[in-house]
């Protein structure tokens, strides 16, 4: 017998992506990492990456990758760690295992359900995030939503 929950997150619907730079699991880079096409990260990255962010370019994290610096990209992906800021024209997606530490820029925002974030969430649109997150965090991480009269 299945049951669903009565109030259940929809599920992120991942975007596909080709990626012509991969970074792998047993490589660290340090130093700024600039990317003109597709970039997925399993390794390491210590440092600022940098893609178009008009142009339509992503940047992936696998599970075993991490970044300490900002990322700034049309659309980021992540699935690691990133210890940094998130600036994404487009989208941002946290899936789940995802741990990020800085604000997150977004045009739009996915969060699986263990994905988590220390930080601010900052909408370039107003809207709020998709996906399995708990609302109350926000307030405790996004002190100056709190409205008062």
């Amino acid at each position: 017998m299945f049951f669903k929950k009565k109030n259940a997150a929809p599920l992120l619907h991942p975007t596909i992506e080709s990626f012509d730079t991969i970074i792998g699991p047993s490589t660290t880079i340090h130093g700024r990492v600039v990317a003109d096409t597709g970039l997925r990260i399993d390794g390491e990255v210590i440092g600022d990456i940098e893609a178009q962010q008009n142009g339509g370019i992503s940047v992936a994290l696998g599970k075993t990758g991490r970044v300490q610096g900002d990322i700034h990209a049309f659309r980021v992906l992540i699935a690691g760690q990133v210890d940094g800021h998130i600036y994404a024209t487009e989208r941002v997606e946290l899936h789940a295992g995802a741990k990020v530490t800085g604000d997150v820029t977004y045009g739009q925002l996915g969060i699986e359900e263990g994905a988590s974030i220390s930080g601010l969430m900052i909408s370039k649109s107003g809207e709020s995030p998709v996906g399995a997150y708990d609302p109350s965090m926000l307030v405790l991480q996004n002190p100056s939503s709190i409205k008062t009269k």
